[in-house]
């Protein structure tokens, strides 16, 4: 496959061309895919998402100003796609989270590849609240107050979310209950 650059696909998904569009969605689904697996654990409900936000990404093209690199733009794009098949989940199923008082403040960021890797994989196995707080506080960088407007909870809440996040993870990582 010829490398295209973002500046021709995105010339080609402008005028709706379906080859622009799916060179467009080859040179980043897999990126984005492991994105939406941050946020939805089950592979075939993140392929779901994924897809939908590549709709979202081709029908809304023209909103793209240019202003920063096109790959960001598509990642913020999945992400609120995400964060919307959280949301329709949390309608079926709501989500009860008692306030734990005092919270850590931001943990260091890890730079060894293969920690990362294992503390993703723990990340995917809390508990979806817990674990979409975690992402767009620890992860993504946003802070409470947007992640409470994001997502429809309180500030405290979110904070909740993390600290107990962090709680479960420090207690799968060392085996020790906190």
């Amino acid at each position: 496959m010829i490398d295209i650059s973002d500046e021709q696909l995105l010339d080609g998904c402008r005028r709706r061309e379906r080859k622009a569009q799916e060179q467009l969605y080859r040179k980043y689904a897999g990126e984005m895919l492991r994105i939406c697996l941050a946020y939805e654990p089950d592979r075939d409900d993140a392929k779901d998402i994924l897809q939908n936000a590549f709709l979202k990404v081709f029908r809304n093209i023209e909103a793209y100003s240019g202003e920063g690199a096109l790959k960001a733009w598509i990642r913020r794009i999945i992400t609120n796609t995400a964060i919307d098949a959280y949301r329709k989940k949390q309608q079926i199923a709501t989500l009860r989270i008692d306030d734990l008082g005092e919270y850590a403040e931001p943990s260091q960021e890890f730079t060894d590849p293969l920690v990362c890797q294992d503390l993703l994989k723990e990340v995917e196995k809390l508990p979806d609240g817990a674990r979409i707080v975690f992402n767009l506080y620890a992860i993504e960088g946003y802070g409470h107050k947007e992640i409470a407007e994001r997502l429809g909870i309180s500030e405290g809440t979110s904070k909740s979310q993390l600290n107990r996040a962090r709680k479960l993870l420090n207690e799968q990582l060392t085996g020790i209950e906190v």
